[in-house]
């Protein structure tokens, strides 16, 4: 079993690729939601390890825009929100899945919006409040699209955790 978590970690890593090249706007990518699937599915340790490479592709493929230290930055903090949303959902799912979903889904916006916005504004300067609605956009994006594949998964894949 954990050679097929091994693997299919890598898979969605090499899916985070894809979608850091397809960009939102700017750096802004669809890298996230296999972060966000992989911790639906095997839970919040992938997935922060997925969230984490994803980002690291995503800055690499646009040239790390903000510099490679603010960038491990970001990473840390996209493994951090992989981290608690795959927490939160994992705790809230036993007794209510509808409430799983919504708690989940605000932290991961939160943290991968305005959190990592607020994280590096005192490095990089207060610019960078503009991407603050296209992040959370994207975040709510990565999270929706990552749900709805969650649910038309079959049964034996979702209880890989």
């Amino acid at each position: 079993m954990k050679t097929r978590k091994i693997v299919i970690t890598s898979l969605f890593i090499a899916i985070s690729f894809i979608g850091a090249n397809i960009k939102i706007a700017g750096t802004v990518a669809f890298d996230s939601m296999p972060g966000f699937l992989a911790s639906l599915i095997f839970g919040p340790l992938y997935g922060a390890i997925v969230g984490a490479v994803g980002h690291l592709l995503t800055s690499a493929t646009s040239g790390f825009p903000l510099s490679v230290p603010v960038h491990m930055i970001i990473m840390l903090d996209m493994a951090l929100t992989m981290a608690l949303f795959g927490a939160t959902y994992k705790f809230f799912y036993r007794t209510n899945k509808a409430l799983a979903v919504i708690l989940s889904s605000i932290i991961g916006v939160i943290i991968n919006g305005p959190v990592s916005v607020f994280v590096i504004m005192p490095i990089v300067g207060k610019g960078v409040l503009a991407m603050l609605p296209i992040l959370t956009l994207a975040a709510l994006l990565n999270i929706i699209i990552a749900h709805v594949i969650y649910v038309f998964l079959p049964g034996s894949i979702k209880s890989w955790k």
